[in-house]
């Protein structure tokens, strides 16, 4: 008996003509079930962010090996959702985003979109890996493709935790070979703004918001620290219990008891 292929649903938020897609599809179309569901358009910094006050259009995209593909008009995030909730007629099993252009290591991975679509994913219940490459003038995808089936494999055998996804970093393949995997902890650099002011010809102010790398105190297990070290990263990063732990229980007594002298 032939074993069942994972049913895959890929994204990005680069577009649905990024190189980088087709990369990830690439390294998986002989392993996998392909649905993929992706942006219109370019959507990077979007977050989770979802759509909520304009139509969304999905539309069937021409993919090779007759893979079924649609652009949609809207987030990441959006593009999981119209396809699990919409389009698709079966489970998903895996939920794959990027290959990315340039890293999201760090606390980046709030405004990534590339991590927006796999975070909407684990919120339902659907594991998933997010795959950034460090380069981004000329990312090397290539060079990294005979890995991501590799990281798939691992979580079809080791299921991730509920509410648990991967975001996974490549370092850039022109400095230096990389050095295999880390299992690495969530870094704390990411990009401040950097606002450029400049005028319109009528005289008015406009900006662009720019950024810069806002370096931090990195932990030596960090992605952040172990992608300068050339190993490819592999962060577990968990949306199912947001709540910081060690403040509910070390401040919860102290608290619902100073607010008891609040008189209304």
């Amino acid at each position: 008996m032939t074993a069942r292929k994972p049913t895959v649903l890929l994204t990005n938020d680069d577009g649905i003509r990024a190189p980088g897609l087709k990369h990830l599809w690439n390294s998986l179309k002989d392993h996998c079930d392909i649905y993929i569901f992706a942006p219109a358009t370019e959507q990077s910094g979007v977050g989770a962010a979802v759509s909520l006050r304009a139509p969304l259009h999905v539309t069937e995209f021409p993919w090779e090996n007759q893979t079924p593909a649609w652009q949609i008009t809207g987030t990441p995030a959006d593009c999981v959702r119209m396809g699990t909730s919409v389009v698709l007629q079966k489970p998903v099993d895996l939920i794959l985003s990027g290959i990315n252009k340039g890293a999201n290591s760090g606390r980046n991975i709030f405004f990534s979109g590339t991590v927006g679509g796999v975070i909407d994913g684990a919120m339902r219940g659907i594991p998933g890996i997010a795959f950034s490459c460090e380069d981004y003038d000329s990312p090397n995808y290539e060079y990294f493709e005979p890995h991501i089936f590799s990281l798939v494999q691992y979580i079809l055998d080791h299921p991730l935790e509920l509410g648990t996804f991967l975001n996974v970093n490549f370092p850039s393949s022109y400095k230096k070979e990389h050095k295999g995997y880390r299992w690495a902890r969530q870094g704390l650099g990411y990009y401040r703004e950097q606002p450029q002011h400049g005028k319109h010809p009528d005289g008015g102010s406009y900006y662009w918001m720019g950024g810069q790398w806002a370096e931090s105190l990195e932990h030596e297990e960090s992605d952040v620290h172990l992608l300068k070290q050339g190993f490819m990263t592999v962060v577990p990063v968990q949306v199912q219990e947001l709540t910081d732990m060690t403040a509910f229980q070390g401040r919860k007594e102290h608290f619902q008891q100073s607010l008891t002298t609040v008189t209304y």
